[in-house]
């Protein structure tokens, strides 16, 4: 699977559970917002999410991450998805008067969030989650609150941009044919959107598994994954050169555009935590890439697990 982030980073990577995640867990991505909110400085925050399993996963490790980062977690809100308002929320925010909002939510809530904020002139700055990449969430707040912010933008995770792997992908990426800007039938965000190129990522990792194991049986590739993106081996950018290296009967370490193919034992990529904030005019603006090891090492302070029964029934 792709999209396994919302299930505890102890679980999959294996053949009873062949969970691996292109884009890690949904822990980290909330991990990446502390990270960021550290960066810039601010002290004081407030996590908003709504009552989604993926979003209060990762904002419970947000909050035990901001904490380990030595912020100073002013409230945790959580409110049901789609509401009509934010209001009173919004109001809830505006007393506790935070440096910065920790958001772990969809299109809808936030951008209600940010625009009830708006109304009476609260400037805070708003740090999202990665499905803020997405067009629906500039679509759904539109450009005339961001000027009126202190910033606007969303924690998720980098591109190795120094990868072949990543240059070979953006340039299919911005040059398909028959796709014009506008267009429906075209993708209606940039090749940096994490979703994309983690996504294209894992199924070339996995096509090279099953190449390499010469078998679609789940009991095959899976080992497989883990030959074929890690050392020893040839490293390896390219889909098709990765391929001929190994009919040629040669071992492979693929490494592409999301980076080093290094699955954990449980299936979690790793990934580089990243924040990216958007233009007064709703584009994006330049990726800041965050300190990977860092984020790593609060990762494993704030990491939700899953507790198993005897009968493999798993809770978290």
């Amino acid at each position: 699977t792709i999209h396994g982030g919302a299930i505890p980073g102890n679980l999959g990577g294996n053949v009873g559970e062949p969970l691996f995640r292109a884009h890690g867990v949904d822990d980290m991505l909330g991990v990446a917002g502390a990270l960021y909110a550290d960066s810039i400085g601010a002290e004081d925050v407030v996590i908003f999410a709504t009552e989604v399993a993926g979003f209060q996963l990762a904002a419970n490790a947000e909050e035990k991450a901001a904490e380990a980062l030595g912020l100073n977690v002013l409230g945790r809100i959580n409110a049901p998805p789609e509401q009509a308002s934010y209001r009173a929320e919004a109001q809830r925010i505006f007393d506790l008067d935070p440096d910065a909002v920790l958001m772990q939510a969809g299109s809808v809530g936030p951008t209600n969030m940010i625009k009830a904020a708006a109304e009476p002139r609260l400037a805070l700055n708003w740090i999202g989650e990665t499905g803020w990449s997405e067009a629906e969430f500039i679509g759904s707040l539109g450009t005339d609150p961001i000027p009126t912010q202190e910033a606007i933008g969303f924690a998720a995770f980098a591109p190795n941009f120094d990868s072949p792997g990543w240059k070979f992908y953006e340039e299919l990426w911005n040059n398909q044919e028959g796709c014009t800007e506008g267009v429906a039938e075209c993708p209606p965000y940039d090749a940096t959107t994490p979703y994309a190129f983690s996504g294209y990522d894992l199924l070339v990792h996995t096509a090279l598994a099953i190449e390499k194991a010469q078998s679609y049986n789940v009991s095959d590739w899976v080992p497989a994954m883990y030959e074929v993106g890690s050392e020893p081996g040839e490293k390896c950018y390219l889909y098709a050169d990765c391929l001929a290296l190994l009919r040629e009967g040669k071992d492979i370490d693929y490494d592409g555009a999301t980076g080093p193919a290094t699955y954990t034992e449980t299936g979690v990529n790793a990934v580089t935590p990243s924040y990216t904030p958007f233009n007064d005019d709703g584009t994006k603006g330049d990726i800041v890439v965050l300190d990977p090891q860092k984020g790593l090492e609060i990762l494993d302070i704030a990491k939700s697990e899953a507790q198993c029964d005897d009968d493999g029934v798993c809770t978290w």
